[in-house]
């Protein structure tokens, strides 16, 4: 394994976001394994592949994708699967030759973006045939010459906004219909994790591994703030998310502070540092007034109520549970939960989706 590979791998297994793919609609004989109800009611867990990662729903909550990098040992290229939301049984899927980590989806769910974080560069996928409509590969390199990790990936307003994994790091501006470069920008600190668009603030957020948030406005693609919550403390904050009501911002830690902070989005304050642990892909919901966190090291998913912060509901999912989507109802959970990583980078079976109704 190349050392470009091993690197990038265990970073976005610790985070975690033109040429044709192969496209059918009938499940492989892998696709037939079981779908399993787990003792708690409500839960629903498929084994499905190597390498999940982040998922997306279409608007009209009829079909569930989710990104695959298959595997980081002798195995090329990776998979888009398609799924039934309800039942998590494989309706599509889509070979790439590059491997799929983070996720986002037009607004009329024909085209599926996704980063191909080990080769420095984002796919747009035809939802209808599953095939790569267009590829951008970008062109930084860092000092061993090797691409910058593509990690997450934000559509807003037809533009789409990148975090480039490098030292210092850089946000991409890509026109989703033409997947043009349109800017760069630079100097976003060490490694850019998450990414979250406030249509409160109109403001883009961007977390990185030095323990900052920027504030960027996305009309002039500048970074007019940037706060550092902690302070001097090492942290690598990862992912985002937002109470629009109360003008809350959520961020995780799972690596140094291992904290969900809670900060105001206007000031950058902190409001509350949650001591729950290991935070790393967290969900604010607000048809319910929940917040939802996962924890890599202790392979468990929490439900806190998000007025008092207490933990209303854990759910166990060894060994490592990563990414988070959230239905539009707010009433279904989804979640990838992973493997871990071997020393050769193989892992001992696939990852998993978990389907839990909130109801």
């Amino acid at each position: 394994m190349t050392k470009k590979l091993s690197a990038l791998a265990l970073l976005v297994a610790a985070s975690l976001s033109g040429c044709a793919a192969q496209h059918t609609t009938a499940p492989a004989p892998e696709a037939q394994k079981t779908v399993t109800a787990p003792a708690e009611t409500g839960v629903i867990k498929r084994d499905l592949a190597d390498g999940l990662y982040e998922m997306v729903l279409n608007q009209k909550g009829d079909a569930l994708f989710v990104a695959s990098a298959e595997g980081f040992r002798d195995v090329q290229g990776g998979v888009v699967y398609k799924l039934d939301p309800a039942t998590l049984k494989t309706t599509g899927r889509s070979h790439t030759d590059l491997k799929n980590f983070a996720m986002t989806i037009s607004p009329d769910g024909q085209t599926v973006y996704v980063t191909n974080s080990l080769d420095g560069g984002i796919s747009a996928i035809n939802t209808a045939d599953g095939k790569v409509k267009k590829r951008l590969m970008f062109t930084e390199r860092n000092e061993e010459g090797f691409p910058f990790g593509a990690r997450e990936i934000l559509l807003h307003e037809g533009t789409l906004y990148v975090g480039g994994v490098g030292d210092p790091g850089v946000i991409w501006v890509v026109d989703a219909e033409t997947l043009k470069l349109k800017k760069t920008i630079k100097n976003a600190g060490q490694w850019v994790t998450g990414l979250l668009w406030s249509e409160q603030t109109d403001r883009l957020y961007a977390a990185n591994g030095g323990g900052e948030i920027l504030v960027i406005n996305p009309h002039t693609n500048k970074i007019e703030k940037r706060w550092k919550p902690l302070g001097d403390k090492p942290a690598l904050l990862l992912n985002l998310a937002e109470d629009k009501a109360t003008g809350r911002l959520f961020v995780t830690d799972n690596s140094k502070a291992k904290t969900t902070l809670v900060l105001n989005i206007h000031t950058g304050e902190v409001i509350k540092q949650l001591d729950v642990g290991d935070s790393l892909a967290v969900k604010f919901n607000a048809k319910r007034n929940e917040l939802y966190i996962t924890q890599r090291e202790s392979g468990k998913l929490l439900s806190l109520d998000a007025t008092t912060y207490a933990v209303k509901h854990t759910w166990d999912l060894p060994p490592n549970p990563n990414s988070l989507l959230l239905s539009a109802d707010g009433q279904t959970l989804y979640v990838t939960v992973k493997q871990a990583f071997n020393k050769d980078n193989s892992t001992n079976g696939p990852d998993s989706v978990v389907r839990i109704s909130l109801k």
